[in-house]
């Protein structure tokens, strides 16, 4: 007899969780080829709505989390995923038509992504805070915090695009709500089962698949979403109305830009999601 295999479903990830579309949508998902691979879930604005719901519900514990720990909560991320690296290697060849060795260049430079920014966690503060020369009997000090709740959509590069876009925004702690590259989503879905499993919080990382273009409007409208990255939007059209619908709260916004997946990062996909905070204290006499 014949056997056939378990074919895997694709879900949405949100508060630590995977739950289908409210809606009950989803839309095919083919290979390099044009052959079919799986069914994705097409998340709703409903869904929108929970996924940031749950990552304000995340961000008291983790942006109270010492910087430390969370280095070792990304650290950790990075060792599942190198334990996993056939799973999504396997992944990238089938969806992006790339060779066996193109597609362990990516997992390698994810993997590796995953450790340098853990090593950013506990160091950034010291890079963008201060001790201010100021003329009177104060101690003034400037130091980061994290905005908040931030809307991301992820650029091309299923695995390591989600981590170039994804991993500098909770290293700083503040919590997000991605939106997974449109075309390739199947392997941001792993990848949520591997930050499931690795001693991230629920709710920090929530990933949505779907249609950019219906879900990222009601994300960068939404009042308790204080920042957004477009990096993944292509269509500088849409990213006009994004930006202006961002407006209404005063949302911090990266603009989309020209970025090689394999360059070293810029140092602002950190910076453009925090505060500063200075504070004034009397010297003692």
């Amino acid at each position: 007899m014949t056997r056939l295999d378990v074919k895997k479903t694709y879900k949405l990830y949100i508060g630590g969780e995977f739950p289908r579309s409210e809606s009950g949508r989803s839309y095919v998902v083919n290979d390099a080829k044009g052959r079919f691979m799986a069914n994705a879930a097409q998340a709703s604005r409903k869904d929108a709505r929970d996924a940031v719901k749950a990552a304000r519900a995340a961000f008291a514990g983790w942006s109270g989390k010492t910087a430390y720990n969370r280095g070792q909560v990304l650290y950790r991320i990075a060792e599942v995923l190198e334990g996993r690296r056939d799973q999504f290697e396997a992944e990238l060849r089938a969806s992006e038509g790339v060779t066996a060795a193109r597609a362990r260049t990516y997992v390698d430079a994810a993997v590796d992504r995953l450790v340098w920014y853990a090593g950013w966690a506990d160091k950034i503060a010291q890079v963008t805070g201060n001790a201010n020369p100021v003329a009177g009997p104060y101690f003034n000090h400037s130091a980061p915090e994290p905005t908040g709740v931030v809307a991301v959509v992820a650029p091309k590069g299923p695995l390591l695009g989600l981590v170039s876009v994804v991993a500098p925004v909770i290293v700083t702690g503040n919590t997000c709500v991605v939106i997974a590259s449109e075309p390739h989503p199947l392997t941001a879905i792993t990848l949520g089962e591997v930050m499931a499993t690795s001693d991230l919080p629920g709710g920090v990382v929530n990933v949505l698949t779907g249609s950019v273009a219906e879900i990222a409007p009601w994300l960068a409208s939404h009042l308790d979403v204080n920042g957004l990255d477009l990096t993944g939007v292509t269509d500088p059209a849409l990213a006009t109305d994004l930006e202006i619908a961002a407006a209404d709260n005063l949302k911090r916004v990266r603009r989309p830009g020209v970025e090689e997946l394999l360059d070293p990062p810029p140092l602002d996909r950190m910076t453009r999601f925090l505060e500063t905070k200075t504070v004034w204290h009397p010297l003692g006499i």
